[in-house]
């Protein structure tokens, strides 16, 4: 029974980075100018913001930012997932309170990470218009071979 209990409290505590922190977390989105259509892939379900916007993404999601606007360059920003101070004390924690079941909780669920760079700023580059081609200027008639009187 004691035994039962032990394990019991284990998978209460465990996942302490996913307590104290959460599955998720927020992404602010702006951009020069705003008014830019960020399109957030890597979600169970693709989102669509106009800057500045912000969106909740989950922990452990492989993120990417398309951002559009046309007049302007498409650009992607690709987030990378980063464990911050906060995050390994939690899951450290996990050493003292959740055991293995703890931290195999905070790996899954990614708790003890964030996104970075959080928030996501970009300045859209207008498009670059090719100039049309200057018209060719018709050549002169070549001139008569000069006459030698012969």
């Amino acid at each position: 029974m004691r035994l039962l209990g032990i394990a019991a409290l284990s998978v209460m505590l465990g996942g302490c980075a996913s307590v104290t922190r959460g599955t998720t977390e927020n992404i602010s989105i702006s951009s020069t100018p705003s008014g830019v259509e960020a399109v957030v892939s890597g979600m169970e379900v693709p989102t669509t913001c106009t800057t500045p916007c912000s969106v909740v993404v989950k922990r452990n999601a492989d993120i990417s930012i398309t951002f559009q606007k046309e007049g302007y360059e498409p650009q992607i920003v690709p987030l990378s997932r980063d464990i911050p101070t906060s995050g390994a004390a939690g899951f450290a924690g996990n050493l003292l309170l959740g055991g293995v079941v703890g931290m195999g909780v905070d790996a899954a669920t990614g708790a003890a990470t964030d996104h970075k760079p959080n928030p996501v700023i970009v300045t859209m580059q207008p498009t670059v218009r090719a100039r049309p081609a200057a018209p060719k200027k018709p050549r002169a008639p070549a001139a008569p071979p000069p006459d030698t009187g012969t």
